[in-house]
């Protein structure tokens, strides 16, 4: 499947920005160059979120669980252009099923496990998917999601989804057991089928590789196309950011369903040759674990774990520092503090990213900014004239600055407006959706970012982020829509109004409230706004509200749009009581 125009491909070639190699070119080129080499890791904790020991894959076993997987696929019927679904927590499994679905052409549209029934919907509807990829269950025995069943149910509402495809015990008839059908040791026949249907699919680098979900201001998720040129564009701004070495091994604490994780966990990885250790869900315990023991060259971490980390020295104990010498942060403003105190006290440079799964990103290492003070606060300000940087995909890029009110570029300090981005690493528009995408690009070309930056430093060349002219909260990085939210609750019983907002947590960065005006006569709290998201609404489990602010009634300026700026003052001290 090809969604990039012609014109654009033909102009990104030409200049050698985007290349004739796939993601699949990339792991077959490792397997025989690093064949014995550790190439994916479980989690150590694996027990706790899904069936099964842990595993250690070297890159030739790697190789040939996607060979087996791919025989699989093939059996199923699925061909080059099918749309799969993948809802797997971060395990090993997820990079046998990317890598056979790169190598036969199949559209991976993953989802973090969390996801239901309300989201998983709505997907379906637009991929119209072929299949879906999951665990039997997802969870601790005993407290686990029946993720198997649940596609099975969402089947008959989606004649689209034709197969189910799962790892694990008790699988659902009606549902493929993938054990049940994993193949021994490959005959020269089925080698050979395996070597047709590559050719028989004749994918390209400008091919479609995965359809990543993102929320923004509309309800409804957004699908965001990737082709293997779109992926294989970003690794050199983590590789040289972080100034990462061939085989380094990197830990991977973000889901792999969207731009945080697969550019790093799959698309660096590929490039590098490297080893990525899996971490799921997050456990501070678990992830300390981890970098103590599998010798970390590189990592990511939510600015709040760096901040509390730093608190506690105890807890830094026994972890190389002259092996992880850097360590990304983003998706929320870091602590001058933080950066600063990690680069005195252990030689640590924290690398300061901004980035979207639209492909809009800045990369803020200790080569560009040497001082972590100002890497706290700035970015480079990349893709403008007369400016030069060192990661190299920062002269692919171009940048501007927009006033929202006059639509006029910015080209002096401290003035607010939206960050533009355009070229090779941005997204080509989100998937069936001509009108978002019109909205999402103007009249240049550029792609609108929704977030407010101000041009900053003494040679005017840096970003500084100013905040989100998206109403979004960010809970552990993962996005949500306060109007999907708002959407939801608007049927609830007993509430009258509502709105979503963030409020501060030392932990996942911000957490949702509830800001609720009761129907006349009637009382609701927090409980039942949570029962009715999870019981009615089927919704993902990180998005449901952690706190409710009773109200009498929204605040709301002069032509009646809510003051969220309001309830987010009140709503702090939710959070504060409850520390």
């Amino acid at each position: 499947m090809l969604l990039v125009k012609p014109e654009t491909i033909a102009a990104y070639t030409a200049k050698g920005w985007w290349c004739q190699q796939t993601l699949w070119d990339l792991f077959v080129q490792q397997v025989s160059a690093r064949g014995d080499a550790e190439a994916v890791v479980d989690a150590c904790n694996r027990s706790d979120f899904a069936h099964g020991p842990q595993r250690r894959l070297s890159w030739r076993q790697l190789g040939e669980d996607v060979d087996k997987f791919s025989l699989v696929l093939l059996q199923q019927g699925l061909l080059r252009d099918d749309i799969v679904v993948v809802h797997l927590p971060n395990c090993v499994e997820q990079y046998v099923v990317y890598l056979a679905c790169a190598r036969l052409g199949l559209i991976v549209t993953p989802v973090p496990a969390q996801y239901r029934e309300h989201e998983l919907a709505h997907i379906l509807t637009i991929t119209e998917a072929a299949a879906a990829i999951t665990f039997t269950h997802i969870g601790r025995i005993g407290h686990s999601h029946q993720a198997a069943a649940m596609y099975l149910t969402l089947g008959a509402a989606h004649a689209s989804l034709s197969k189910v495809l799962a790892w694990g015990p008790d699988a659902p008839a009606g549902v493929v057991s993938i054990e049940a059908a994993w193949p021994g040791a490959l005959t020269a026949g089925q080698q050979a089928q395996l070597a047709q249907a590559e050719r028989n699919a004749a994918v390209t680098a400008n091919d479609v590789f995965s359809i990543c979900w993102t929320s923004g201001t509309e309800a409804a998720p957004k699908g965001v196309p990737r082709s293997h040129n779109e992926w294989l564009i970003v690794p050199p701004s983590i590789i040289e950011a972080g100034q990462l070495e061939l085989g380094a091994r990197l830990l991977n604490p973000f889901p792999l369903v969207n731009m945080s994780g697969l550019s790093s966990a799959l698309a660096t990885w590929l490039v590098l040759g490297g080893t990525v250790v899996q971490h799921q869900p997050f456990s501070l315990s678990v992830f300390l674990q981890q970098l103590r023991e599998e010798r970390i060259d590189y990592t990511v971490a939510a600015p709040a774990i760096l901040n509390m980390l730093l608190q506690d020295d105890r807890l830094l104990a026994g972890i190389d520092f002259q092996r992880l010498k850097r360590i990304g942060s983003g998706s929320a403003p870091l602590s001058q503090w933080m950066v600063c105190g990690f680069a005195e006290r252990h030689g640590v440079q924290i690398v300061n990213y901004f980035g979207s799964n639209e492909g809009a990103a800045l990369s803020g290492g200790d080569i560009d900014i040497p001082d972590p003070a100002l890497r706290a606060q700035y970015f480079p300000r990349v893709g403008v004239p007369g400016l030069e940087w060192s990661v190299s995909t920062t002269r692919k890029i171009k940048t501007r600055l927009v006033d929202l009110t006059s639509g006029a570029d910015i080209t002096e300090a401290g003035q607010p407006g939206e960050l533009r981005f355009q070229g090779p690493t941005v997204f080509s528009g989100y998937f069936k959706a001509p009108e978002l995408t019109a909205r999402a690009f103007d009249e240049q070309g550029f792609y609108r970012t929704g977030d407010l930056f101000e041009i900053a430093g003494d040679q005017l060349q840096y970003y500084r982020y100013v905040g989100r002219s998206k109403d979004l909260v960010i809970r552990g990085g993962m996005n949500i829509s306060s109007e999907e939210i708002e959407g939801l609750l608007a049927a609830c019983p007993g509430v009258q109004e509502v709105a979503v907002v963030g409020v501060p947590d030392r932990i996942l960065g911000e957490k949702l409230c509830a800001c609720v005006v009761s129907a006349p006569g009637q009382t609701v709290s927090l409980g039942d706004l949570v029962q009715f998201l999870r019981g009615q609404k089927r919704v993902a489990a990180y998005k449901l509200p952690e706190y409710m602010l009773q109200i009498d009634a929204l605040p709301r300026n002069p032509v009646g749009k809510i003051l969220k700026r309001e309830l987010r003052e009140q709503a702090r001290t939710l959070a504060s009581e409850a520390v």
